[in-house]
Order: structure tokens, then C-alpha cells, then sequence
């Protein structure tokens, strides 16, 4: 996602009882094709972007649903009280960063995608580019 290092970008649910704004650039994009993405997009996948928590603005009713990753992280999956639009995640294995899913903002026209996460468990029918940056799992964070 290209975007100005102090420009504001914002999203939201669905029915738009949620509302969300981030200072800044992501610090990255990537698809994430764990299964239980897959389950929890309803899709072959998740398009996240990595956020500082702490540039993260939320207005409205979130609900929470504590999930253990595939990597054994405890990850906090929240959504839309209202109308279950799935939202953020936040990982234990990640303190300080948030995973806004791409699909809930405003203007998606600039988002790209830097890297593909557990594709290991992606779906045959799913290509990627050849040479898009890969992780048969979660990547280290070192």
C-alpha cells in the first residue's frame, strides 16, 4: 500500500457501525492462506495489512474471538458486533501490531500485496506470481 508516511486512511463494516482510521504506512501487505483465514474470510484467503496498534483509531461496537493460530499464537479475531464484518486481528506472537483486513477500507485501489503466509494450506485452485515472496508458513520475525 503506497501511501504518504503521515497521510490517514480509514475503513469500516459493512453496516457501518464500526469505523476505523490509521496514521501512516503499513509496515507491510501480505495474504495469509491458513485455514483458518480461509474459515474466517469465507474465502481462500485473507488480505492483511500489519499496523501499529497504537496509530489505530476505533469507533464502535467490536465483538472478540480468541483463536489459536496455526503457528500456536493466540490471535484475537475482532469483528463488527452488528453485522460480523471481521475486521482486525491481533497476535500474541505480534505485540503492538494489528492486522486490518484489506477488504473493509475506504479506498483499496493502492493496496499490494508484499508477500504470501502459509501457503502451505492454500487452495490448488489459487495461483501466485512466481516471483511474489512466499512462506510455505508464518514467516520469523527476526
Amino acid at each position: 500500500m503506497l501511501v504518504e508516511e503521515n497521510s490517514m486512511s480509514s475503513g469500516g463494516c459493512l453496516c457501518g457501525s464500526v469505523r476505523y482510521a490509521f496514521e501512516g504506512r503499513p509496515k507491510f501487505t501480505g495474504v495469509c492462506h491458513c485455514a483458518h483465514c480461509q474459515k474466517q474470510s469465507g474465502s481462500a484467503f485473507s488480505v492483511n495489512l500489519g499496523v501499529s496498534e497504537a496509530k489505530l483509531t476505533v469507533m464502535g461496537e467490536v465483538a472478540e474471538y480468541q483463536d489459536t493460530a496455526e503457528s500456536g499464537a493466540t490471535l484475537f479475531r475482532r469483528f463488527c458486533a452488528r453485522c460480523g464484518s471481521p475486521l482486525f486481528s491481533v497476535s500474541s506472537s505480534a505485540p503492538g501490531l494489528v492486522y486490518i483486513k484489506a477488504g473493509t477500507l475506504d479506498d483499496t485501489s493502492t493496496v499490494q500485496p508484499g508477500m504470501h503466509v502459509w501457503t502451505a494450506s492454500k487452495q490448488a485452485w489459487v495461483g501466485i506470481e512466481a516471483d511474489a515472496l512466499q512462506f510455505q508458513q508464518q514467516p520469523s520475525a527476526g
